[in-house]
């Protein structure tokens, strides 16, 4: 097994980093190129940044914060946000990004995976999935436009769709678990990862350093990412990693 990847993420809007509560509720957690500098310091293996209300203000992403955030910092940047065409995507790894994450402009137009995967390679093309859970308990519906609308998409069939068309690499959220720190979920992150040959990051619901070796050993999850416990100072990537190895899992140095 490859070494599991700790991931912080920036949402980032108006320019600053924002954390909320099941995508809600959102408060300032600082300036996005300090915050991405301190996680390098700390031994983060990547760093996401995501424009949170690109899609749905219906703009284009921050180039110039993306182009700060890449030359200050050297660890890989996955970017997403806003990014609509292959020319989007272009300019965005040109600003410094090393990948980008496509979600509503994927569902909106699917063959974009394709293209761009074939544009720029499927290492680079990362498909994120906002999922919330059904009333059944049993299946996830998928939703776009940072969350605020529903689609008929079930999560686990579209990240089966999508990583046939080239995505590399699934970032998937669960809606439900978003910022209330009781835990990744698991049977989410368990159906995706079973089901696509490519790496899940688990997103949403990280609270304690058990929750980061549950969702890798009983979810499958290739990588493991957090927003607020590391923007407030909660838990540093560090302890993240000590605890991980601690538990048997192999992490980056």
């Amino acid at each position: 097994m490859l070494s599991v990847r700790v991931i912080p993420c920036l949402d980032v809007k108006a320019g600053r980093v924002v954390k909320g509560i099941n995508f809600v509720n959102l408060i300032d957690a600082g300036d996005p190129v300090e915050s991405s500098k301190k996680y390098e310091e700390q031994g983060a293996d990547e760093l996401v940044f995501l424009d949170i209300t690109a899609s749905s203000d219906e703009r284009n992403i921050m180039h110039d914060v993306v182009e700060r955030t890449a030359g200050e910092c050297f660890m890989p940047l996955t970017v997403g946000g806003g990014l609509r065409s292959v020319e989007d995507i272009r300019l965005m790894l040109n600003a410094g990004a090393d990948k980008v994450s496509l979600n509503t402009a994927a569902i909106l137009d699917p063959d974009l995976v394709s293209r761009s995967s074939q544009k720029f390679g499927n290492q680079c093309i990362v498909v994120a999935i906002d999922a919330k859970r059904e009333p059944d308990g049993k299946s996830w519906r998928v939703y776009t436009h940072g969350g605020r609308k529903p689609t008929e998409l079930d999560a686990v069939a579209w990240a089966k769709q999508v990583v046939k068309r080239g995505a590399g690499e699934i970032l998937l959220t669960s809606m439900d678990r978003d910022g209330t720190k009781s835990g990744f979920d698991i049977e989410l992150t368990q159906a995706v990862s079973s089901t696509v040959e490519v790496p899940v990051i688990a997103s949403g619901g990280a609270g304690t350093l058990d929750h980061f070796v549950e969702v890798v050993k009983q979810g499958g999850a290739s990588a493991v990412l957090a927003a607020s416990l590391f923007h407030f100072g909660t838990l540093t990537i560090a302890q993240v990693k000590d605890h991980l190895r601690a538990a048997g899992i192999e992490v980056r140095s």
